[in-house]
């Protein structure tokens, strides 16, 4: 008699396990928090889709978001206090310091780099989409005459800042840590742009990337917008989603166990960022405040900033958006300045403690208010008005016990790279020129001359970071050469 063997059943596939019904203890989990419409759909799903909205659900932190949104909805309308000019004392004029300020800050900050106190942190969640390109914009080249991107111009100036830290100490090797912040849709991309540029020169092992979050789009009454029949539709938390993000990754706690004390934190589309600023790192440590912010003055009245101000007399500085200020807070003079009495523009340089930002992030957290976004949502129903709900990067300055203004100069310090060539602002070519001109400066105060085959106000030299990181040491390479206009000066 032959045995007959059945072959043992094969388990159903996970895409098909589950019922008629969505799964009893989720269902019931969303209505605890009025969410149970993300099950609208279930009937018309198929076994896949059925498991893809399961795990979409289940990756959902559901009492953090229903704090979030429950405690954004209620801030809406309530009481601010009055806005108040920032008081002179805060800030620290160009005008006001002296040459002497300026090299006991350099040295200070170099010190306290070199000591390895420092770390730095990238904002660099965005896409170039207003650039024309869906790369992440650090990967952007705005055309300078190395071709180097964003990226790179910022990695070579941590590698020039490493070498003038070294001297300052034995001549041992200075590593900056540098913890660059990405968004599911840059994350990727990001990795391998600098795995394919070697981390321009930088070691691998100083690099950390790390993702921002994501927080479910809403309709107005705070209910889950669904993208698909079998996915929420969700979008980045904001840049001001960093402090989350370092305190969910323990990158806090990696910060402290390296012995770093300060952080720098800056967005990558600035193309004359001064990534770990010894000057403003000594300004810094001079002034003992927990949070700092460089400022430039407003351009005019009506450009479209965000500006420092006092949060009721005697109150906290932070940062208002232009659309929060009427028509007459703008114009004010200050008749004893003869400045705009509202002229300090936020752009995104800042400078914490690390101890301070340990403390903000729980206070963040227990607070969970997020600015509301009204936007054209992408849904089931084609594109619905919802909104999204964000972070600033601004937004911890609210809770600093001190905070310091640091004034630089526009054309030395800030050149947005934000929208398309063509448009009138903030475009690639008005970025290179304003750096190919800073740079011109610098040959020509260190002894060069130019020649150039256009007029000099369309162009100019660019110097390699690895030569130089604000205009320094120039001399033994520029004095009484001739450059040609556009050109990169290097080693």
């Amino acid at each position: 008699m032959t045995e007959m063997v059945v072959a043992a059943r094969a388990p159903a596939p996970a895409a098909g396990r589950w019922g008629a019904a969505p799964p009893q203890e989720l269902l019931e989990r969303l209505k605890d928090y009025g969410q149970e419409g993300a099950f609208a759909f279930w009937d018309e799903l198929g076994p896949e889709e059925r498991d893809h909205l399961i795990r979409d659900i289940e990756s959902l932190d559901l009492p953090r978001i229903d704090r979030i949104v429950r405690c954004s909805l209620k801030s809406q309308g309530a009481p601010v206090p009055t806005i108040e000019p920032v008081p002179e004392s805060s800030v620290a004029t160009v005008d006001d310091r002296t040459p002497e300020d300026k090299e006991r800050w350099w040295r200070r900050g170099l010190k306290a780099i070199s000591e390895g106190k420092l770390a730095v942190v990238l904002l660099a969640g965005g896409q170039g989409t207003r650039l024309g390109s869906s790369d992440p914009k650090g990967c952007f080249s705005i055309g300078l005459p190395s071709r180097k991107s964003l990226f790179q111009l910022q990695a070579e100036r941590i590698l020039c800042i490493q070498k003038l830290a070294a001297q300052c100490t034995d001549g041992s090797t200075v590593h900056i840590h540098w913890y660059i912040m990405t968004s599911p849709f840059t994350d990727e991309a990001t990795r391998k742009f600098f795995e394919t540029h070697r981390y321009f020169g930088l070691e691998p092992s100083q690099v950390t990337f790390f993702q921002q979050g994501t927080v479910p789009c809403v309709s107005p009454d705070g209910r889950f917008i669904m993208e698909t029949p079998y996915k929420v539709a969700k979008a980045p938390d904001g840049n001001g989603g960093v402090y989350a993000a370092l305190k969910s990754k323990r990158l806090l706690d990696d910060m402290a166990a390296k012995g770093v004390k300060y952080v720098d934190c800056y967005g990558v589309d600035n193309v004359l960022v001064r990534v770990a600023d010894p000057t403003f790192l000594g300004y810094f440590i001079d002034k003992g405040v927990s949070a700092a912010a460089k400022v430039v003055r407003k351009a005019y009245p009506q450009e479209k900033v965000g500006v420092f101000v006092q949060r009721g007399r005697g109150g906290p500085l932070s940062v208002v958006e232009y659309s929060e200020m009427d028509a007459a807070m703008t114009t004010e003079i200050n008749q004893t300045t003869g400045r705009l009495r509202y002229c300090w523009s936020n752009v995104c340089l800042h400078m914490f403690t690390l101890d301070f930002l340990n403390q903000v992030t729980n206070s963040l957290e227990k607070d969970s208010i997020y600015h509301l976004a009204e936007k054209r949502i992408p849904s089931v129903h084609g594109y619905t008005s919802g909104l999204k709900l964000e972070q600033f990067i601004f937004d911890v300055f609210n809770y600093s016990p001190s905070t310091a203004l640091f004034e630089v100069l526009r054309e030395e310090e800030f050149a947005p790279v934000k929208n398309a060539n063509g448009a009138t602002y903030d475009t690639p070519d008005s970025a290179r020129l304003m750096l190919l001109r800073l740079h011109s400066r610098w040959v020509v105060a260190a002894g060069g001359f130019l020649t150039h085959s256009v007029p000099l106000y369309m162009t100019g030299v660019e110097v390699s970071p690895l030569c130089s990181y604000a205009g320094e040491n120039l001399e033994a390479v520029c004095q009484g050469r001739t450059f040609h206009a556009p050109s990169e000066i290097s080693f």
